[in-house]
């Protein structure tokens, strides 16, 4: 008789109320689309954290200048017609500084053929004395730039050793040099030791002693290795061909609080004006501007991640809920019976709760398992993440399970709220 009776009352609760009728396979399509759905939130929300965490090591990159905001940049040519000779320029260009210097608010003025990452750029080979080099052999490229007084500290940038390039450098065109730390310490060891030694373009050039050492500039980005650089004055002669090379298309950078404003554009064509009304004046626009515009790859990526990780994850716990809250209604005379014969409520809580968090559980590590071969993709927009990244994926799974948790816990704890009697007189 108790042989009986044990499978019968085993068999009822498992088949009392309506969700066995609908067929196991049913239920089991319902399980594995919220696993599906928890684990493509998963994937996505990794894909979005990891370009948080590069959002968060861009910004502690030091990119050659500091306030970026405060820099208000703007372009100026000297045509040939303007000038008898190509030694004028420079004159021409120092009396725009000068005017530029005086207007108020303005702290300081620099110039430079480019800034860091507006896209323009001039790479060659350079020799230095110290090094041997075999017949035929090139050494790396190096980014070439052209630069007047003040250039690096307009822009917020430091000398690590020696001294700036002077007026007196580019009107008596003496062959003198900047280099960028990286450079320094890749050919003599350190910024100190770079000063005093000599480079040239090619095997048969001019040798231009290093003045000066400046800190690194990230011209190709601020998620790029800092080139390794050679600043040029703004004249100098006999640099890759015989005669005077000058520089007379210019970027302007003038620090100061009033930068992007109209009153400041307003003033500096006044001042532009003053030294010759036929000055063109263009792309005028503050470092922050051209500096986020470098950015903006990472940035329009880490928005489209972040809404599409949004929307999986609610889709994600919309269909834990329903799964859960569906279960709840066709097991509720299951429910009653269990509490009518004693059953804690934790306990029948709990029920839901496992069921709830083992879909979730299997959904996280299959959506890691897709995540580690999928997140490589995004490794060209990476910058000093790993596309494995620990901290990424224990982040993205610990908020993953909470949040499934929630909303496991609203329908489980509807549940425990069922009236014994009246589920078992309403069968």
């Amino acid at each position: 008789m108790l042989k009986c009776a044990g499978p019968k009352l085993e068999n009822g609760l498992q088949a009392g109320g309506r969700t066995m009728s609908e067929g196991r396979e049913r239920h089991r399509a319902r399980g594995a689309l919220v696993v599906v759905q928890v684990a493509l939130a998963l994937v996505l929300l990794i894909g979005a954290g990891l370009m948080i965490r590069t959002t968060q090591a861009l910004q502690r990159v030091e990119p050659g200048f500091t306030q970026p905001e405060q820099l208000m940049t703007l372009r100026i040519s000297v045509p040939e017609t303007f000038v008898k000779e190509r030694a004028q320029v420079p004159h021409i260009e120092q009396q725009l500084i000068d005017r530029l210097a005086g207007i108020p608010g303005v702290e300081s003025v620099g110039v430079a053929n480019s800034l860091p990452t507006d896209g323009n750029m001039s790479n060659d080979p350079i020799f230095a004395e110290t090094k041997s080099y075999r017949d035929g052999e090139i050494p790396p490229m190096r980014r070439y730039k052209f630069v007047g007084p003040n250039y690096f500290k307009t822009m917020g940038n430091t000398l690590k050793a020696g001294r700036d390039i002077t007026w007196e450098d580019i009107h008596n065109t003496r062959p003198v040099v900047q280099v960028s730390e990286n450079l320094a310490i890749e050919l003599w060891g350190s910024a100190e030791a770079a000063i005093g030694k000599r480079i040239r373009e090619n095997p048969k050039g001019v040798w231009r002693e290093v003045v000066g050492v400046a800190g690194n500039e990230r011209d190709n980005g601020a998620d790029r290795p800092a080139a390794t650089s050679v600043f040029f004055p703004l004249a100098v002669k006999d640099l890759w061909i015989e005669g005077l090379r000058v520089t007379s298309s210019l970027s302007y950078v003038l620090r100061t609080p009033r930068a992007g404003t109209a009153a400041l554009l307003n003033d500096i064509r006044q001042q532009v004006q003053a030294v010759n009304p036929d000055l063109p004046l263009a792309s005028p626009r503050t470092m922050r501007a051209l500096y986020d515009r470098s950015l903006a790859r990472t940035a329009f990526t880490l928005t489209m991640l972040t809404i599409a990780a949004g929307m999986a994850l609610l889709l994600g716990l919309i269909g834990i809920y329903g799964v859960l809250s569906y279960a709840v209604t066709q097991r509720t005379r299951e429910i009653g019976i269990r509490l009518a014969l004693g059953a804690p409520r934790s306990s029948v809580q709990s029920l839901f709760l496992r069921y709830g968090l083992t879909l979730t559980a299997i959904g996280v590590l299959c959506g890691i398992a897709a995540a580690f071969p999928l997140s490589r993709l995004l490794s060209s927009l990476l910058f000093e993440v790993s596309p494995a990244d620990p901290v990424t994926y224990a982040a993205v799974a610990a908020l993953l399970l909470a949040a499934a948790a929630l909303a496991a816990y609203l329908p489980a704890r509807r549940a425990t709220a069922i009236d014994p009697m009246t589920s078992l007189r309403a069968d």
